[in-house]
């Protein structure tokens, strides 16, 4: 018993040095440690995401992948789980685990090694947030004092919760919500128990018990977890044998992207980081949306991609990406076979019995797989189709409707004589590329022709789809919106604009006869032409947009002024550095982005008014709250109060005219209400009266014009829009470079402006032309030359870009009403002689009417002799070229 009292004191004496040592060790470390007041407010690194303005995912960005997840939102089993695997006393403990240090002091004075680390989820979290996974004593002492502070601070369910988001599990998924994604790609609430088991053994060692790197540690360690779910009577037996059976199922997942569209994507992703730097706009959580919808933006990107395989099509096939087996003899002089890049050796396998299906797939796994192309081998073929295995394992026959296309291309001018059978095309052996069009699969490869796509709301310039490519997986290069191409004819809308300010009308006789300039200074002849070189001689203005008369639109610009010309064409937006000081501006040879024409061609959509081009249409911070939402500018309608006519006149309709203009006319009717006071109003860069105007010369430059019989028909450079949209309330124009090395379509409804444009990225290279595929004629002979793969001749416009223009539109308008644009004020509609643009008391087919801002209209009438009837002339009579010196 002598005994008892200096132990006790012994005891006493420890206990009140340890203590004393402890308060010490804090007041020495206290400088170091953090406040843990901001995990009350704290902000977890979460990657921004990217909606389309309906809501669905386009993109995210971020190097850390995080989905925050509430508590409520847990499932149960998991938060079992990670409790009895991590710390099965953590509603007991303050933070500190005694039980669990011993354990740890015990393993470490037996071993000498810090095997067990005793951490608490608490202490976990401390480390997590605080310091760092290295381990020393100081780092231990520093995470107990942390977690005890956490424990004072914050309740056991605000704790559990930041565990649960801050975790790192591995493939850069950091909280649980995001590996659920990463590995399973699915939400928590989906998983099942062997899932949520694997998952939940992620924090002790991310990098290697993960189901993707390591999977049989994988399973050890789910094994171990369903075990202490097990004992703690989380799980029954019976459940703990059926998960702990279950196979490997994860495999990595991307976020859960639900509408592909990247350029779109790139664009917002860049304006963000714009406003708020890099880091910030990559961890910060942002929820952005687009102002383009899914469906629209989705429709861009079939237009765009349908529209350069046709392209690509009736230029010709270039063979397949190389061979297996059975490769083709080469002649001397002949091009070397295309030779795929692998990264093994396939020299050993020259005949078809070496290969298998597996060996397929190795090699195909290797080719480039870009979107909608899918490599395949082409393993069998008959007389007119042929049997191919692809790069997801499935055999399919590719029948003649998805193979006559590919005659062989020879230049981007020539291509040879369509083919008849399969064997004129490929051979088993060779390695392809095959695509889906309208559920037939098709023997196709990757163009090399680009494109590019805009379409905005005119009225604010939100824009409503973007494509810059035909992938972006295969160029980043966004051309519409960096890439300043020359756009020929689609400049003619500003410049007759211009015209018409200077006092021009659309029935202003221009004289369409060749020029020839004399240019003293470098002794050279400057003689724009027509394309094609066909002159009409004394023609009005609107028949000259309609026609896209090249020389008609120089002599427009010599009328107003050059000076005046290039400063009239920045009211559109356009910069003035970009717009060459000299006459060939007239013609197109300017360089602009497709962005910078659409807003251009809004400016006469929306009846005058300058909007701003916008990609986001609002931005929320994690937690769903609005920052910021886009506040534009709006065209003012209120300010084009107008008529909008029930009936659409076209050159050549007969009936009882005088009745319907008078009831035009007439109509007391206005737009509906214009922007709302909170709506800043755009600036009005020319008048809704010449906006109209222009609009309807470029209606006619979308139609057919006239009357056959009477021989007063003409065609508009993009007469397919109308033919096969079968609309009077759209308008557009046309525009081709010298040598077709820049192809473009612009145009519009009421409600939606769009431009399209198709080139090579080498700027010297021409798009060349295309001859008749008979094969391709066969199936439709009467409209084979309308839209798609067998279009003729060289390409335009009106062929290369006009039909991804036409395609969009199609949906976009799907279901709008027909709405023509409404008659502003001060616009009168005059019958006027269709020849000289007189006034005329006739009624016949030698007239037309037409519209002019009041005040413009023809003063004089045609006298009968004046009168030219079109039905009576047999001969067309080819003005003499006008010489200028």
């Amino acid at each position: 018993m002598k005994f008892i009292k200096p132990l006790l004191l012994f005891v006493f004496l420890s206990g009140l040095l340890g203590c004393a040592a402890l308060v010490g060790i804090y007041f020495y470390i206290k400088p170091d440690l953090p406040s843990v007041t901001v995990l009350k407010d704290v902000r977890l690194q979460t990657p921004m995401q990217i909606y389309t303005n309906d809501g669905k995912l386009i993109s995210q960005y971020g190097v850390k992948r995080r989905i925050p997840v509430k508590l409520d939102e847990v499932p149960e089993q998991l938060i079992h789980a990670i409790l009895a695997t991590e710390d099965s006393r953590f509603y007991e403990h303050h933070g500190i685990d005694p039980i669990g240090i011993a354990r740890a002091a015990v393993s470490l004075l037996l071993t000498g090694e810090k095997k067990q680390g005793a951490s608490t989820l608490t202490m976990q979290l401390a480390r997590g947030f605080f310091l760092t996974r290295e381990k020393t004593y100081i780092r231990k002492v520093k995470e107990i004092f942390i977690a005890w502070h956490m424990e004072q601070v914050l309740t056991k369910e605000e704790i559990l919760e930041l565990y649960l988001n801050k975790v790192e599990l591995g493939h850069r998924s950091f909280g649980f919500g995001a590996a659920a994604q990463v590995y399973y790609g699915k939400p928590l609430t989906e998983l099942t128990l062997a899932q949520i088991a694997t998952i939940a053994g992620l924090p002790k060692a991310p990098s290697v018990l993960n189901p993707i790197s390591g999977p049989e540690r994988s399973v050890e360690r789910r094994r171990v977890v369903l075990l202490r779910m097990l004992d703690e009577n989380y799980i029954t037996q019976q459940e703990f044998e059926e998960a702990a059976s279950m196979p490997v199922t994860a495999k990595k997942h991307g976020a859960e992207i639900e509408v592909d569209a990247p350029y779109l994507a790139d664009i917002i992703y860049n304006e963000m980081v714009e406003i708020y730097g890099k880091e910030e706009a990559e961890t910060g959580g942002y929820q952005v949306y687009a102002t383009a919808t899914s469906d629209m933006q989705l429709a861009a990107q079939k237009a765009v991609v349908r529209n350069l395989h046709d392209y690509d099509e009736r230029h010709g096939y270039k063979g397949p990406l190389g061979y297996l087996f059975n490769a083709p003899e080469v002649n001397e002089g002949d091009d070397p076979l295309p030779a795929l890049n692998l990264s093994f050796d396939i020299s050993d396998k020259q005949t078809p019995s070496d290969w298998t299906e597996d060996g397929f797939l190795r090699v195909l796994r290797e080719v480039p797989y870009i979107k909608p192309l899918v490599p395949a081998v082409v393993t069998g073929m008959s007389e007119q189709s042929i049997t191919v295995f692809d790069v997801n394992g499935n055999t399919r026959t590719i029948e003649w409707a998805g193979l006559d296309w590919a005659r062989r291309y020879i230049t981007d001018f020539r291509q040879s004589n369509e083919p008849e059978v399969a064997a004129d095309i490929t051979q088993p052996g060779a390695v392809i590329y095959i695509r889906e069009q309208e559920g037939q699969w098709r023997i196709s490869q990757l163009p090399e022709v680009s494109g590019a796509f805009i379409a905005l709301n005119p009225k604010n310039g939100a824009v409503e789809a973007v494509v810059g490519g035909y992938s972006f997986y295969q160029s980043q290069f966004n051309r519409a919106t960096q890439a300043k191409r020359q756009v020929g004819s689609n400049i003619k809308p500003f410049v007759y604009s211009a015209a018409i300010d200077s006092g021009y009308t659309l029935a202003s006789i221009i004289n369409d006869a060749p020029i020839n300039q004399w240019n003293a200074a470098t002794g050279v002849a400057w003689r724009p032409q027509n394309s094609p070189a066909e002159y009409d001689g004394p023609i009005r203005m609107r028949k000259a947009l309609g026609k896209s008369k090249n020389v008609v639109s120089v002599r427009l610009l010599r009328g107003v002024g050059l000076r005046n010309t290039v400063d009239y064409l920045t009211r559109f937006g356009f910069y003035a550095d970009d717009i060459p000081l000299d006459e060939t501006v007239s013609l197109g040879s300017s360089s602009h982005t497709p962005l910078e024409v659409v807003r251009g061609m809004a400016v006469i959509a929306n009846g005058g008014y300058l909007v701003n081009p916008h990609f986001i249409s609002k931005v929320l911070d994690e937690n769903g709250t609005e920052l910021w939402k886009a506040n534009p500018v709006w065209a003012c309608e209120a300010c084009t109060k107008g008529a909008a006519p029930d009936n659409t006149l076209d050159e050549n309709e007969e009936a009882d005219i005088e009745a319907l203009l008078e009831a035009q006319l007439n109509q007391d009717v206005t737009l509906a209400e214009g922007p709302q006071e909170d709506k800043p109003i755009a600036p009005q860069v020319i008048t809704p009266q010449n906006a109209f105007l222009v609009a309807e010369m470029m209606r006619t430059a979308v139609r057919a014009n006239g009357n056959w019989n009477k021989k007063t028909y003409w065609l508009g450079t993009g007469w397919r829009a109308r033919n096969i949209l079968q609309r009077t309330d759209i308008a557009g124009k046309t525009g081709t470079t010298n040598d077709s090395r820049d192809t473009w379509f612009s145009g519009f409804h009421k409600d939606i402006v769009a431009t399209a444009w198709v080139g090579f990225d080498n700027m010297g290279r021409q798009l060349g032309r295309a001859t008749r595929n008979q094969n391709l004629v066969n199936r439709n002979p009467e409209k084979f030359n309308w839209i798609g793969n067998a279009l003729i001749g060289t390409e335009d416009g009106a062929k290369a870009a006009g039909p991804a223009w036409i395609r969009f539109m199609q949906y976009a308008l799907a279901d709008k009403p027909h709405s023509p644009m409404p008659v502003p004020e001060k616009i009168v509609r005059i019958r006027i002689d269709r020849t000289s643009g007189k006034l005329t008391r006739r009624t016949d087919h030698t007239t037309l009417f037409e519209y002019f801002l009041q005040g413009t209209e023809p003063k004089s009438y045609v006298r009968d002799d004046e009168v030219i009837d079109p039905a009576e002339k047999n001969t067309v009579t080819r003005p003499e070229p006008e010489e200028i010196f």
